[in-house]
Order: C-alpha cells, then sequence, then structure tokens
C-alpha cells in the first residue's frame, strides 16, 4: 500500500456514466446532472430504463432531446438489475466508466479524482472513495480539504477483504477503467444482492486498487424502496450473501493459486463468524431472540472454522438464558458496549481509509 499526493490530470479522458433505472423517475434529472456536470473529463451518459412503469424512459428521452450526450436503451421487458448493469457496460465507450443508480448522485469533482488516479497508476483498474448517505438532497460538502491517494496491490487490498469478510465499497463511488470492465465480464446473475462485492474482488484479483482519501465522492440516496432495506436487511441474511460472494474464491478461474484461495476462504469464514457471534450476542441484549437463533444457525452452517463450534454453543446458551426469563449476563453486556465501541472505531477508520 503506498499514499500519494494527487496529481493533475494533463488531458480530458473519456468516462462513460451507466444510470440503469427501474421506476426511478423522479430521480432521473439530478443524477444525470451530477454526471454531465463533472469537470476535466468528457463524459456521456447511458440511462438503461428497465422496462419501468412510472414514465422513466419519457423522462430519459425527453432530456436526451435536449443533450447529446445522453443515449438511452429501453427494455421492452423488464430484466432485472443484473442484466441491466451488463447491458449498459457492455455500451460504455468511454476509456473509463461508473455505474451510478439514477437514486444516487455523484459528487463534484468525483470523476476527475478517479481517473487522474488511474491515469498516474496504470495498474490500477477501480477507484473508490468516501460516499455520503442523504434523504432529500445531497449535503453541501467543502472541496477545500486535504486529498491524498491510497493505491492498494489488488491482492494485498483482496487478502484485508477476506480477513474482514466485509465489503468495503457501497457502489455509487466506484469509477473502472472499461479495460477491468472488458476484462473480468458482467455481474453474476447467480449473485443478485452481493453481485457488487464478487466484482470487486474479481478486479483486485487482476488490478491494483485505488482510493480517494478527504473528499466525497458520491451521495447514495436513502429511501423506502433501496434494495438492501426491502429485501436482505437481517443481520444473518446479509452475512449469507457476503458469504455467497466470498465463494467466488472456490472458482478455478479465479486468477489466484488453489492455496491463496483455498488460506483466503477460510479467513473468510472465520471472520463472519466471528461477526455472527457478536451480531447474535447484540440481538440477545435487545431480546431480539429469532435474530440471535438464524445468527447461530448461520455459525453452524460454516464448516471447519476454529472456534466455531464454542462460538454457536455460547450463543445458544445466551439464548436459552433470557428464554427462561433470565439476564444477558454482565458478560454480555460488557461485549454490547465493546461492540458499539468497536463499529465506532471502524467506521472513522473506514472513512479515513477505505478499509474496516
Amino acid at each position: 500500500m503506498k499514499v500519494m499526493r494527487p496529481r493533475p490530470l494533463l488531458s480530458r479522458p473519456a468516462v462513460t456514466v451507466v444510470i440503469p433505472c427501474y421506476n426511478y423517475g423522479q430521480y432521473l434529472p439530478q443524477a444525470l446532472n451530477s454526471a454531465l456536470s463533472q469537470e476535466d473529463v468528457e463524459v456521456d451518459v447511458i440511462v438503461v430504463d428497465d422496462a419501468s412503469t412510472d414514465g422513466s424512459a419519457a423522462i430519459a428521452w425527453g432530456l436526451a432531446a435536449k443533450d447529446p450526450r445522453i443515449v438511452v436503451v429501453h427494455h421492452q421487458q423488464n430484466q432485472g438489475h443484473i442484466a441491466t448493469y451488463n447491458d449498459g457496460l457492455s455500451r460504455a465507450g468511454g476509456r473509463y466508466v461508473t455505474l451510478l443508480s439514477a437514486d444516487d448522485v455523484l459528487a463534484p469533482g468525483a470523476l476527475g479524482r478517479a481517473v487522474a488516479l488511474m491515469e498516474t497508476n496504470p495498474k490500477v483498474g477501480m477507484v473508490y472513495g468516501l460516499p455520503r448517505d442523504f434523504v432529500e438532497e445531497p449535503p453541501r460538502i467543502s472541496l477545500r480539504g486535504r486529498t491524498t491517494w491510497t493505491v492498494w496491490e489488488g491482492n494485498r487490498w483482496l487478502a484485508v477483504a477476506c480477513a474482514r469478510g466485509r465489503n468495503f465499497i457501497l457502489s455509487p463511488e466506484v469509477v473502472m477503467r472499461t479495460e477491468t470492465v472488458l476484462s473480468i465480464g458482467g455481474y453474476s446473475a447467480s449473485l443478485p444482492h452481493s453481485g457488487d462485492l464478487e466484482y470487486w474482488l474479481r478486479a483486485a484479483a487482476s488490478w491494483d486498487v485505488g482510493r480517494i482519501n478527504g473528499p466525497v465522492q458520491a451521495f447514495y440516496r436513502v429511501h423506502g424502496k433501496n434494495m438492501h432495506q426491502t429485501e436482505f436487511a437481517a443481520a444473518a441474511v446479509d452475512l449469507q450473501h457476503r458469504l455467497e460472494a466470498f465463494r467466488v474464491l472456490e472458482d478455478a478461474r479465479f486468477p489466484i493459486s488453489v492455496q491463496k484461495r483455498t488460506r483466503q476462504l477460510r479467513r473468510v469464514k472465520g471472520a463472519l463468524s466471528k461477526e455472527a457471534a457478536q451480531l447474535g450476542a447484540r440481538e440477545v441484549m435487545r431480546g431480539s431472540l429469532e435474530a440471535a437463533i438464524e445468527l447461530r444457525k448461520f455459525i453452524e452452517c460454516l464448516q471447519d472454522v476454529p472456534g466455531n463450534v464454542h462460538r454457536a454453543n455460547t450463543l445458544q446458551a445466551r439464548i436459552s438464558r433470557v428464554s427462561r426469563g433470565g439476564s444477558p449476563g454482565p458478560v454480555a453486556s460488557a461485549t454490547g458496549y465493546a461492540r458499539s465501541q468497536l463499529d465506532r472505531a471502524r467506521w472513522r477508520f473506514w472513512a479515513l481509509t477505505g478499509i474496516s
């Protein structure tokens, strides 16, 4: 890993912004404006409407009529978000490409900052940065703060992700080389809920990874229709989806040795087992015994993980104690407090470095 000072762009590279859309027509103008107003790069936008029923295609066509940089692709039948992503990415003509959901927004200058890093570092195939949540309008941000670049050797970034069992990237803050996208292929149709994580892992296996430290790179809109809120909010389900994404390490085509793949997947399972035990203890403290039971079942499904049986038995003992009317006990209380403090520390570290 190396930390660098940013270097200015010497040209205006072409960046394609792919905007998949399904019934997000009300948000399209804001997403498009955030892309087309980017400085220091030449932007074109591909809106892929997946047979929306809210008039999204008409809105997109209306915007395209006013700006030749916008191309609209309309699916006659709904194909789902993975096929929509892949359709849009396959049409990218810029040297660089980013996938921006129609309800999200790029931060000012985000594309120029990401592209400058990749122009300076030819082995970097993917750049991400700090995202920020918003509800109504993206918050105003300062562009005067200190900015640095971090560049990881891809296999090193991959190893850290496996050791943590986590996805460090939200999604709208990622910019990639189009060459990288072409080399690793499309999103996996078998992973509708964790395909982004699996995609980052495949990219890191073949390319170095960069991160913009300091300024916000993208804004992620939080609302009731977000997929992560409506389809897989439960902790045990989230852990299972992460495990499924990391199982790409079992694929013989994954470009690292069998020994490394086996070792990394073992580390993933260990990290997920520990996290499940910690989350289970927290759910017991909250009185959410059904959630704790699901987390115990997740722990039990992980094979050959050191300490796994002990974690499952300890969590079950806490569940049984509370179900009989007892208290979680002082140890569980201390564990819950330690977990909350660790979460805060991890969040701060992630915001600064891009890993947690």
